[in-house]
């Protein structure tokens, strides 16, 4: 089944859409985008391309090597994500010509359905006891939220006791057992990560994720120290080499590869499984469309340390156009007691709109993240 064409779509509220086309009038679809540089991962999508015109689409696991180890330059946000929409298609396309979902080729499902949680508040969260109540409502058994806005280094002890304030809320709307994570977003330096962590504890948390960005990542084992609360990372690490010193250093509990940044289904089924091996949960960060999701939940079919998913459906950042709008039937993600199912249908398992990603690719987006800066004029972590 070689490869014949493909076309890419940059679509509302922030993504970008790969369709692969083939000789035996298949297709497949991924989700390369790294949020606010979708236009560069599309160039770099465009440079690998060229390589896989005419090659044969089922051998993944070569097309794979190729795009990472051809490249004198390799890893890094940019080129992972590119190579994670491209190896989604890829799978996408081999499923469908097996008429299997992917999670049958990966060596079948350890499981039927997977726990699911919902975002709440938003970029400066605000009102989240109630949103967690409705949340909750809705048959959720977990939530996350943002836990503070920007932090300096040294910070004050208000911003801490807000952060506290919002937590208690959540946890007396909701009551003692609702899962609720808790994201630090990078957004806080390790002096105040140590601080917030301690002090976050009585409220035995599902976890808290990102406490200090990743590039700090030597700093969990002090954060460790703190606090018995899961520590959760791996949203901002794109391969199974950043992932390797974390794993080996022992201090997180929960790891985030995100399968549109972390060289799609290929890279982190393997990523799952070095988890697994140092007694490592798995939870896939994904707070971005439909195709993105498909693949997460292949995934977590066949990982047996996935333990909960997140998913975009009515996050702040999904203005104007949602998780279900790009495919034809949104019962595929039908959330039931806090849990999905895995898609059964051949390949990902949805069947995307391509009516409607074509019309709403003429509109296009550019979404950039916002700028923060602290009251001196610094710019701050988002």
């Amino acid at each position: 089944m070689k490869i014949t064409g493909y076309e890419l779509f940059k679509v509302p509220p922030r993504w970008l859409f790969l369709k692969l086309e083939t000789d035996e009038g298949l297709v497949g679809w991924g989700e390369p985008v790294i949020e606010g540089k979708a236009a560069t991962v599309e160039t770099a999508v465009h440079e690998m391309m060229t390589y896989l015109i005419g090659k044969d689409a089922l051998r993944i696991e070569d097309h794979w090597q190729t795009m990472y180890r051809a490249g004198f330059y390799r890893g890094g946000p940019i080129l992972m994500s590119a190579i994670a929409g491209i190896d989604q298609a890829l799978w996408d396309l081999k499923g469908k010509y097996y008429n299997a979902p992917v999670y049958q080729l990966l060596g079948g499902a350890c499981r039927d359905s997977i726990r699911v949680y919902s975002w709440i508040g938003g970029d400066r969260p605000s009102d989240v006891g109630q949103a967690a109540k409705s949340i909750v409502d809705a048959g959720f058994t977990a939530v996350k939220m943002n836990g503070t806005e920007e932090l300096q280094y040294i910070d004050s002890y208000e911003k801490i006791d807000q952060v506290l304030e919002r937590v208690a809320a959540i946890r007396e709307s909701v009551g003692k057992y609702v899962g609720i994570g808790v994201d630090f977003h990078g957004r806080v330096h390790k002096p105040m990560a140590k601080i917030l962590a301690k002090e976050l504890e009585p409220f035995k948390l599902m976890f808290i994720e990102e406490p200090v960005l990743a590039e700090n990542n030597e700093a969990l084992r002090e954060i460790a120290r703190h606090t018995s609360i899961p520590i959760a990372t791996g949203e901002r690490m794109f391969s199974r080499w950043d992932f390797k010193a974390l794993l080996a250093d022992g201090y997180v509990d929960i790891i985030q590869p995100d399968l549109s940044h972390a060289g799609g289904i290929t890279e982190c089924k393997k990523i799952a499984s070095m988890a697994e091996a140092y007694d490592v949960a798995l939870a896939p960060h994904c707070p971005l469309g439909p195709i993105a999701l498909a693949a997460c939940l292949q995934v977590d079919a066949t990982a047996h340390n996935a333990f909960i998913q997140e998913q975009s459906l009515g996050i702040h950042y999904n203005q104007g156009s949602d998780l279900l709008d790009y495919i034809v039937d949104g019962s595929v993600f039908a959330y039931k007691d806090g849990f999905v199912q895995i898609p059964q249908g051949p390949g990902l398992g949805i069947e995307v709109n391509e009516a409607h990603v074509r019309k709403m690719a003429a509109i296009g987006h550019q979404w950039q993240n916002p700028v923060w800066r602290h009251k001196d004029g610094s710019i701050a972590e988002w």
